[in-house]
């Protein structure tokens, strides 16, 4: 029985456990989300980790974010580790939303996967281990299976110097517990578990998955690409009535853009006439200014409310 990731087949699943220092050559989007949700079937609590402080509004569970506390996830130590060479077409397609893209990054903060630009697309997607690899051949219903290609290194030490001269990838997308520590330190906890609410309102019914497997549209399961992530999150806070200069340093602190990034949200929101401030009068030094919401935007009473008042803001 396979305990650890794993790579679906429509044979026997491979267990990335099994291979040693493994390299994943040239996988598409659907793998690359293969490859994620494998992670997050045995350590949920570090790929995808649910609120810190509150009832997530959605039906999500009370968690304090930390992996391997009794909830059945496996610690980031004991994971195995997986290299991953794609394309950067794959990788964009793969990512092309918060809540596919910030999973994948929880594993790379971790340091469970290691990826890495692929100059050129290669014949086959193959599996590389120090003692055994595997091609990924489909079948005419596009259904893959992993055929075992060797029982030596020669698959492996194919791309590993060329793997390790490779540029590794910077994804722009931060975790969802970067995220919530982002604005639970300069805001409060309760400020970052309703910005971790809004990210996850999907124009999906219900989440089928994380982006398109064959390189089309990004699924609204997904989640919300970067502009829109910013100015959800930029919403939350004013909804919740924090300081300009605090709310765009939580987003700076949370990954999500710089303070200047965060200026041109604002006035954004203004136009819309959305949200307003007010002076906030200082002990030392000029007044600051405070957001407060307008509209439909202070009218909203849950996520899905709130994301339906900003979704049509954009430059």
């Amino acid at each position: 029985m396979v305990t650890g990731p794993a790579l679906s087949s429509a044979t026997d699943p491979v267990p990335l456990g099994g291979l040693s220092e493994p390299i994943l050559v040239d996988p598409g989007p659907r793998l690359l989300g293969e490859v994620v949700e494998a992670y997050r079937e045995v350590a949920p609590a570090l790929v995808e980790p649910s609120l810190a402080s509150g009832d997530s509004g959605d039906g999500g569970d009370e968690d304090d974010g930390d992996s391997g506390d009794g909830d059945g996830t496996t610690p980031a130590d004991e994971l195995p580790t997986l290299r991953v060479f794609a394309g950067e077409s794959a990788i964009e397609t793969a990512t092309a939303g918060f809540r596919a893209a910030s999973r994948l990054a929880a594993l790379l903060d971790a340091d469970v996967v290691d990826l890495r630009v692929l100059d050129a697309p290669q014949p086959n997607t193959a599996l590389a281990g120090g003692d055994t690899g595997y091609a990924l051949v489909r079948g005419g219903n596009g259904e893959g299976r992993w055929l075992r290609v060797g029982d030596d290194a020669t698959l492996r030490g194919r791309y590993a110097s060329e793997f390790a001269d490779a540029d590794r990838y910077r994804l722009r997308t931060p975790s969802r517990r970067l995220v919530y520590e982002g604005f639970a330190t300069r805001c409060d906890e309760s400020v970052a578990a309703a910005v971790l609410r809004a990210l996850d309102v999907s124009a999906a019914p219900e989440d089928t998955g994380d982006s398109a497997g064959s390189g089309g549209p990004k699924s609204p399961a997904a989640g919300p690409d970067p502009e829109e992530t910013r100015i959800r999150a930029y919403a939350v806070g004013a909804r919740e009535g924090v300081l300009d200069r605090t709310l765009r340093r939580a987003c700076e602190d949370a990954g999500l853009g710089s303070p200047s990034t965060f200026t041109r949200i604002k006035r954004l929101l203004r136009e819309a006439d959305l949200i307003e401030t007010a002076p906030e009068p200082q002990p030392v030094g000029r007044p600051r200014e405070r957001l407060a919401a307008r509209g439909a935007l202070a009218a909203a009473e849950t996520p899905t409310e709130t994301i339906a008042a900003v979704e049509d803001v954009a430059d």
